[in-house]
């Protein structure tokens, strides 16, 4: 069984380099490309429903599978949770003026399921103060020319299908799931042209499923990332196929997923079982779901790998799931553009794990090792290093993987995580100006990448991690109830590349970076006024109640005020120097 394996991913990789398949021998860490996109290339913002719409219990939403897991104790930072977020539920003009400003082509945002159907179940319960919620935004989005883009499913499963059945352990998700888009369809498709079925299902599987870090909170190791996916991959391919049948000729619409991929580079581009290793980093985690939907069945390097550690355990079938010929003929070519979600690269290495009775998991199937280079700038979330030629290499893997399909990136930003409030972001607009000159590239290698999606436009809810990580263009004031949003200077940088398609010449872009760090300098200010008059107000409600929350009062005043000094002193520096260039 052993030799065979590894002869077939030898065989994989040869099958890579042929003609003008991906070459993994070469390294092109090159120079800074200069140049636009192709004429139309769309350039956008994105968000997720329980990200950033609060609003939780409103107008007839019902409880979501991360309502209920960010309010169990210690499951959150912080115990953090999405209660009110953004507020965004409430914002719509405002947010919406975010993207004027940007001169957004268009916003990619999800549908809460559990706001439109409260317990999922369309028979049971259809919420008309849902649907009218998402009736004004797309209505505002249009009137004010920026183009919507629709996820159905970003994480939040609601409670009931969850409590009722396992979640998406349960195929019976397949048909629940396509009656909510259905009626997606029905009431949003005649201004929606590009649908995306599930926002990074890796997560939802792994996460959610696995190792229990995101909601549901589910422990179940070796099966249940592998089940979920399984039925996730179905309800894809079904809700593309009640498009395809009901609705595409009078809707004229695309129907697509949005996959999440790292790249994985060989630490050894010479040695045979790294280049192994890492073509099986990349199927594990994007071919996972790309292959079935492109070619009709799960990477063959998965089959063959999970299959053997299955027999080693001593179990009768292989713990991932197959696909009857009649489910494989379905499935295949249920894609009518891909969304690429990417942040980062890792190092990959040959690593034998142990195998035993016990030890079967997501994790130690694939025999790998990931590493890092600590050169590689990390300014946020532990997992997030910027290594922009990964970008161009994973694009140009796809090229060759799925037959060059059609790519909107729906993901791409980086994060800050700082207890003081930085506006002048410049680490986030070297990230942006690198990856996305490295997706111009890209185009230019014959990707058919079409449109990108900076993540993400506001600072959100980031998950198991709360608020402690923010991603947004926009600084958003959690600490204020009517959480106010403040400019970052990527929101200048982004906003000249949407203008010009791209980069110029050095000369220009140069210019844009100081502008931007100018324009940062008064924000800056703005926003250190506010948190004075925050603080003067904490130190008065401490004066009136001095033994309510004692502890949190001193974190409220004691932060702001340290990153108010900071902010201060930053932005009267920033002067000086300014002053004294002119």
């Amino acid at each position: 069984m052993v030799p065979r394996c590894v002869c077939h991913v030898f065989m994989l990789v040869l099958c890579l380099s042929a003609a003008e398949d991906f070459d993994w021998t070469k390294n092109n860490l090159g120079s800074f490309y200069y140049g636009t996109f192709p004429a139309g290339f769309s350039w956008g913002a994105g968000s997720s429903a329980y990200q950033t719409e609060g609003a939780w219990d409103k107008d007839g939403k019902g409880l979501s599978i991360w309502d209920v897991f960010s309010h169990k104790k210690g499951k959150i930072q912080q115990n953090d949770t999405g209660d009110s977020s953004c507020e965004g539920y409430y914002k719509i003009k405002d947010d919406v003026s975010l993207m004027r400003e940007l001169k957004l082509n268009h916003y990619l945002f999800s549908i809460s399921w559990p706001r439109i159907i409260p317990t999922g179940i369309k028979s049971d319960h259809v919420n008309e103060k849902g649907i009218q919620y998402y009736d004004e935004l797309i209505d505002y989005l249009l009137e004010n020319k920026v183009t919507p883009i629709v996820t159905l499913y970003h994480w939040d499963l609601p409670q009931v299908l969850q409590e009722k059945y396992g979640g998406w352990q349960n195929i019976s998700m397949v048909n629940y799931f396509n009656d909510f888009a259905n009626l997606c369809f029905e009431k949003f498709g005649n201004r929606i042209k590009h649908w995306i079925t599930f926002n990074n299902p890796w997560s939802v599987a792994v996460k959610g499923y696995e190792t229990g870090e995101h909601a549901p909170g589910v422990r179940l190791k070796g099966r249940g990332a592998y089940r979920a996916a399984h039925h996730i991959i179905k309800a894809h391919a079904k809700v593309w196929h009640t498009y395809n049948t009901q609705w595409r000729t009078k809707q004229k619409g695309l129907v697509g997923i949005s996959l999440s991929g790292d790249w994985g580079e060989p630490v050894d581009i010479s040695n045979q079982k790294d280049i192994e290793a890492a073509e099986r980093y990349v199927q594990f985690y994007l071919g996972w779901f790309a292959t079935p939907i492109f070619h009709g069945d799960y990477p063959q390097v998965m089959k063959d790998f999970i299959g053997r550690k299955s027999v080693q355990q001593g179990l009768g079938t292989s713990r991932l799931p197959t696909f009857s010929p009649q489910e494989k003929s379905y499935i295949k070519g249920t894609c009518d553009f891909l969304g690429i979600a990417h942040f980062t690269t890792r190092y990959i290495t040959q690593k034998n794990n142990p195998s035993g009775r016990s030890s079967g998991s997501y994790f130690t199937d694939c025999d790998l090792a990931e590493l890092v280079d600590p050169r590689w700038p990390d300014p946020g979330s532990e997992w997030l290093y910027s290594v922009p030629w990964g970008f161009r290499r994973l694009l140009n893997f796809v090229k060759t993987q799925y037959g060059n399909p059609m790519i909107y990136v729906t993901e791409n930003g980086v994060s800050e995580k700082m207890l003081c409030t930085e506006l002048c972001d410049d680490w986030r607009i070297q990230y942006y100006k690198d990856y996305i000159n490295e997706m111009l590239k890209a185009t230019k290698d014959g990707v058919n990448v079409k449109g990108y999606t900076a993540w993400s436009l506001l600072d959100k809810f980031e998950w198991d991690e709360g608020y402690s990580e923010r991603f947004g263009l926009y600084y958003v004031d959690f600490r204020n109830k009517n959480k106010p949003r403040y400019p970052k200077a990527s929101v200048q940088f982004y906003k000249r590349i949407i203008s010009s398609n791209g980069f110029p010449n050095q000369r220009e872009v140069e210019n844009w970076k100081r502008k931007a760090v100018e324009t940062c300098s008064s924000s800056n200010q703005l926003l250190a006024a506010e948190e004075q008059r925050s603080t003067a107000a904490n130190i008065l409600r401490l004066i009136h109640d001095p033994l309510t929350n004692y502890m949190e009062m001193v974190t409220e005043i004691v932060v702001p005020t340290v990153c108010t000094l900071s902010i201060l002193l930053s932005a009267i520096f920033l002067m000086f120097l300014l002053r004294r260039r002119n």
